[in-house]
This record gives structure tokens, C-alpha cells and sequence, in this order.
């Protein structure tokens, strides 16, 4: 499935299958896996309160002794059912992965049910896995939960003898051009908006910068991408932005996304929301090591040093993001030193230790 949720759930199901884990995966209609080591089952048109019974028998036809549930809101179409599968499974301990906190529409005025459902099925959980440091420090003091880090959705080596300037042409950049590069499913929560005033400003100063929307899918889990996407092809026709944004489109070979990462001066990931373990565009181009800059997270992450490993600027502040795009077009070194800090980050996030960290947990629960 596209997206960040779907790429997560294949590579770590493969990487537990490598170490000799057997992996059965429920899914919707949606999901395709062609890869023989995971067995896929997804009869599922709709998350109602029918597919808990079809999981349970299922997941007992399996004789499975873990359930591990890929959980964000959007992925399950905003279906409330899915937050009481510990319930309809009680034999099975069910280790559910928080993607994100984000809760569900349920009913006009539902108000406090919202956060109460999410939580509910944290509790009713026999573990709690989450990917990043904000869903961790919000369940800390109520539920105890492990946090392991995700990795990049984009694994591929560069193509053999990819030609740097080549690659860059291809993009829209001439040779002196500088180019920025963002990735990922255009959504509202990425800062495209604030990433083209910072454009806007960049040109303004007689700098030929050049952006480039590389993937740019519209993922299959939240249906206001769509709607996003026409705004922002809109907003850049106002802005007069045509002739400098460019778009690769959805890249099936992901070697292609390394190239046209590695190709860009820099990658700008202007996060709403700050920077977080939870973008997996931001694991790609780390894994990369990649120039980044990107925003504030909104707690304490010490892996992350700005002006060492990546740089930061408030969220939703297109001046200091001007700047700081400025600043690394003026110097090189600055670049390199990001760049170099970026890579050297890449071991923190491998799937070997990711799916050992999972292993871990579920030998726990069914001790």
C-alpha cells in the first residue's frame, strides 16, 4: 500500500521472516504482496465491526501466538472497530504499534471519546510498541510502551554509474542551479506551503533555486491528499512558481528516489508538526546522507544536532527557512558537514535492530 505505514509493515515483516520468524499479514483489499516468504491475506472491503470477527478466525485458522497491529487512525479509514481488536481476539496477545496518537472521527461533538477510544486500545494492548518520542512521552506515566525507532522506507543502492548532472537535468536544474529537494506524500502537515514563500524569496534575491517534489504520491490512507495536491498545484500557479517546481511522480524503482535525493543540494523537510522519528522521509534521506533542513521537534530528540547533522528552523517560518536554505547555498562546507552528519546517523535506524527491538517484545508477551 503507498505510504509510510504500508512500506514500514512489508520491509519489517521481511526483516522477521530473514531471522527466521513466520509471518502471516491481514490486510484490506487494497494491499498486494507478491514476495513468497509473507502470506497475505486481505479480504477486507471496510473496517465495521465484521472484519474483528474475520481477524479472529483468521488469526486462530493461523495459529498465530502474536498479534502485531500497524496501528494509525487514517490507515483503518477512520473506522472506531479497530481500536477493540484485543477484545475480539482474547487468546492472542495483541502488541499494537502506535504510528501515531492521532484519533478518529467518530460522531459530531464526540469530544473527549476521541482521545478515550485511542487510549482504550493502548490499554487493552498486552504491549505497546511507538516510533517516535512525542507518542512516548504522551502515554509515559499511564502506560509503559517501548520505543523503537522506524527506518527508511527507500533501501535501494544508486543506480550503477548514475551521472550526478544528469540526474540534476532530468530534475529541472542546470549545472550552477541550486536545488532543493522535498519527499514524500503531499500532505497538509508537510510544510509545502511555507517551502514555496521560502522559494518565492530565494528567486527574490536573485538566487536560481530550483525545487523538486520527488514520489510525491497520495499515499492510500488519507483521503484529503488529493484535495491537498490540487491546492498546492494551484497555489504554485499563483505564485508564479511553474517554471521552478518540478515533479518525478510516483517512483515504483526506489533507487530512482536515492538518485534524485543524492543529485539535490539539499532536502527540505519543513514539517508542521517538527521533525520526528515518525517521517520516513526523513529516515530515507538520512539513510542517504543527505543536506537536510527541517524544523523544530516539538520535544527533546538528542539524536538530532542542528548545524551538525541537519538544520532547524521554527515550523511554519518561511523567513528563517529562507534563511537557513540561504545559508547552505552559500556554503559548501556547510553542506558537506550535514551531509557527512546525516550519514553518519543512518546505523540508529537499521531494520536488523528494528526487527530484533520487535522479537524482544513479543518474546515478552508470551513468556
Amino acid at each position: 500500500m503507498q505510504g509510510g505505514v504500508g512500506a514500514y509493515t512489508r520491509i519489517l515483516a521481511l526483516e522477521l521472516a530473514r531471522q527466521g520468524q513466520e509471518i502471516s499479514i491481514f490486510s484490506s483489499m487494497a494491499a498486494r504482496e507478491a514476495d513468497p516468504a509473507l502470506r497475505l491475506t486481505n479480504p477486507i472491503q471496510a473496517w465495521g465491526p465484521g472484519s474483528l470477527l474475520t481477524i479472529r478466525q483468521w488469526a486462530n485458522a493461523e495459529q498465530l501466538d502474536v498479534i502485531n497491529l500497524q496501528f494509525q487512525t487514517a490507515a483503518y479509514n477512520l473506522s472506531p472497530w479497530i481500536h477493540f481488536l484485543p477484545d475480539a481476539v482474547p487468546s492472542i496477545p495483541v502488541v499494537t504499534t502506535f504510528h501515531d496518537l492521532r484519533f478518529p472521527y467518530l460522531f459530531p461533538k464526540a469530544g473527549a471519546l476521541r482521545p478515550w477510544i485511542v487510549r482504550r486500545l493502548a490499554q487493552a494492548s498486552r504491549a505497546v510498541i511507538v516510533t517516535n518520542h512525542e507518542d512516548h512521552a504522551e502515554l509515559q506515566g499511564n502506560i509503559q510502551a517501548t520505543l523503537i525507532p522506524i527506518g527508511s522506507n527507500i533501501l535501494k543502492n544508486l543506480p550503477p554509474n548514475d551521472d550526478r548532472e544528469a540526474r540534476r537535468a532530468m530534475a529541472g536544474a542546470k549545472h550552477d542551479d541550486f536545488l532543493i529537494a522535498f519527499f514524500g506524500l503531499l500532505n497538509h502537515s508537510k510544510g509545502l506551503d511555507t517551502l514555496l514563500q521560502s522559494l518565492v524569496q530565494l528567486r527574490h534575491e536573485g538566487i536560481a533555486a530550483q525545487l523538486l517534489l520527488v514520489g510525491g504520491g497520495l499515499g492510500s490512507s488519507d483521503p484529503t491528499n488529493a484535495a491537498y495536491a490540487q491546492e498546492l498545484r494551484t497555489r504554485i500557479q499563483q505564485l508564479e512558481l511553474t517554471d521552478y517546481v518540478h515533479e518525478t511522480g510516483y517512483l515504483d524503482d526506489e533507487a530512482e528516489v536515492g538518485a534524485y535525493l543524492r543529485a539535490s543540494d539539499v532536502v527540505a523537510l519543513p514539517f508542521l508538526d517538527g521533525v520526528s522519528y515518525r517521517r520516513g522521509s526523513l529516515m530515507a534521506a538520512i539513510h542517504y546522507g543527505c543536506t537536510i533542513i527541517s524544523t523544530q521537534p516539538q520535544v527533546n530528540i538528542p539524536t538530532f544536532r542542528d548545524g551538525e547533522n541537519l538544520l532547524l528552523v521554527p515550523a511554519g517560518n518561511s523567513m528563517a527557512l529562507s534563511t537557513a536554505l540561504r545559508n547552505a547555498y552559500q556554503q559548501p562546507a556547510l553542506r558537506k558537514r550535514l551531509g557527512h552528519g546525516a550519514a553518519a546517523l543512518a546505523h540508529e535506524f537499521e531494520w536488523e535492530s528494528i526487527a530484533r527491538g520487535y522479537v524482544r517484545v513479543f518474546e515478552q508477551v508470551t513468556a
